[in-house]
């Protein structure tokens, strides 16, 4: 394709008119001025005012712009402390003991973007641009599924390459991979999430049939004088088409969306009203707020100083303390760290709220079939840790944490506006706890390493003597679903779930 074309096709991106169509009285949901002021507003906050606020999350009600401002200002190292404890225990309420795996496939790092931070950036001469074919993604799919993975998060750059006829045949070349575990157990990729640039409601209704999981589309800061410095060129220096991006996912039918910032552009409280706004408005426009939330850090990229030149960088401190605030701002939500953290950090961002994240990743472009170490040059960013699936979920469980490969809901019709209310009552996490078992079991009987299967076995006899015990299992006859579900996957069988 020659550069006219590109050009050509990069002009037909943008559609004001599916945009304009959410703006109230002309203005988006971001005021930047009045996120500044209501975060000056919130110096010095009453211990008394947090303790009321806390109990609002305690009983997973979004709190307010005022509310997460005077939780960002907590300097308290004691109130700090009883913040983290309650974001935990909201955590567990909605979503149990456990945390939910998944693999990034990165397709595409073609782009014509020129966001500054970026690896891919159309600017970045020392990029290897690739865009992967059928037969490769199918070969990258395997080598995820031989880890133990059971869905993904797919992830493509802006390009006529990578367009949405490229990502939904992407979908149906991971959909279509079955092989057999080294036990000779069927297994397949579960479900696909999709990482990709914003796009028009048609579109996304073809992602929407081709069976598309949650789509995600990080904002990367809120605020709107570093997005122009961030994103000179390019459909994406558009903010508000990147901003109501998740709308329009949702009036496609695609009802579960994952909003992100990338932490190192602007100040971290900014952007992390700038995410509570963010679910304001679904919620206003929709009544669902965002499936996940997403906390990647600034990290070094090929042709980019930005992170040598940034002065908001997040330190592991602020970090956790972001994290806990992010939970108990929007309760009901996923919560989704990446392997971009160190093994350290990661870990403790699990404990402190974290329901999601990835192991034994690669983010270069073919890089799991070739089973190629990292290279700044041929991925977006580096990543932190770089464990094995089997290592993390191996210390998770020395943790007392279950993982779990559950994709149960989403094939249950428990999405959308159907999941929220599940959340908020803490009905879901219940669900959940069972899938958890049975998915986990899976696992260490077809792929775990003896010393996770140990470690592994004492956590599920823990979760069974839980189930055992809590009445709202043994009402009806959902234990004893449960338990024939349990004893056919010990039998072999694969892919129940309740």
């Amino acid at each position: 394709m020659s550069l006219a074309q590109i050009h050509q096709w990069s002009k037909t991106r943008v559609q004001e008119t599916e945009v304009d169509k959410y703006l109230i009285n002309g203005r988006d949901f971001i005021d930047g001025c009045a996120i500044e002021q209501v975060l000056e507003n919130a110096c010095n906050p009453d211990r008394a005012w947090i303790r009321d606020i806390l109990e609002k999350s305690l009983a997973i009600e979004r709190l307010t712009l005022e509310e997460t401002a005077l939780l960002a200002n907590v300097t308290d190292p004691d109130v700090l402390n009883e913040m983290a404890d309650t974001g935990l225990k909201v955590k567990r309420k909605v979503y149990d003991n456990r945390i939910v795996f998944f693999a990034p496939l990165y397709c595409s790092n073609c782009c014509i973007n020129g966001c500054v931070y970026c690896g891919f950036n159309s600017g970045n001469t020392v990029e290897r641009r690739r865009t992967l074919t059928r037969p490769e993604i199918i070969e990258e799919t395997k080598q995820v599924l031989a880890e133990g993975h059971k869905r993904m998060i797919v992830v493509f750059g802006e390009h006529p390459s990578s367009d949405v006829n490229y990502i939904c045949n992407a979908l149906n070349a991971i959909y279509s991979v079955h092989r057999k575990t080294p036990q000779k157990t069927a297994t397949s990729i579960r479900r696909i999430n999709v990482n990709a640039a914003p796009m028009c409601i048609s579109d996304l209704q073809k992602l929407h049939r081709e069976g598309i999981g949650t789509f995600q589309v990080f904002q990367e800061t809120y605020h709107k004088e570093t997005y122009r410095q961030m994103h000179p060129f390019g459909p994406k220096a558009n903010y508000r088409w990147r901003l109501y991006a998740l709308h329009r996912a949702m009036e496609a039918g695609v009802d579960d969306v994952g909003a992100g910032a990338l932490l190192g552009l602007h100040d971290w409280k900014y952007e992390v009203l700038g995410l509570v706004a963010h679910a304001m408005d679904l919620e206003r426009a929709f009544n669902i707020g965002p499936h996940t939330v997403s906390v990647p850090r600034l990290t070094p990229a090929s042709g980019s100083s930005t992170y040598i030149d940034s002065r908001y960088l997040v330190n592991d401190k602020l970090f956790k303390r972001m994290i806990t605030v992010i939970r108990l701002a929007i309760p009901y939500t996923g919560l989704i760290v990446t392997a971009r953290e160190k093994p350290g950090i990661h870990m403790q961002a699990i404990t402190l709220g974290c329901t999601q994240t990835d192991a034994s990743s690669k983010i270069g472009v073919g890089a799991y079939a070739a089973q190629s170490e990292q290279h700044i040059d041929h991925q977006q960013f580096m990543l932190g840790d770089t464990r094995t699936l089997d290592e993390v979920i191996h210390e998770l469980a020395k943790m007392g944490m279950i993982t779990s490969f559950c994709t149960a809901g989403y094939r249950c019709g428990r999405t959308g506006d159907k999941i929220m209310k599940l959340l908020h009552s803490g009905t879901e996490g219940k669900f959940c706890k069972l899938n958890a078992v049975l998915t986990f079991r899976e696992y260490l009987d077809d792929y775990a390493s003896a010393q996770t299967r140990a470690a592994g076995e004492k956590i599920i006899e823990q979760e069974l003597a839980q189930i055992e015990q809590m009445d709202f299992y043994n009402k009806g006859a959902l234990r004893k679903q449960f338990n024939k579900y349990y004893s056919d996957i010990c039998a072999g069988q694969r892919d129940v779930y309740v």
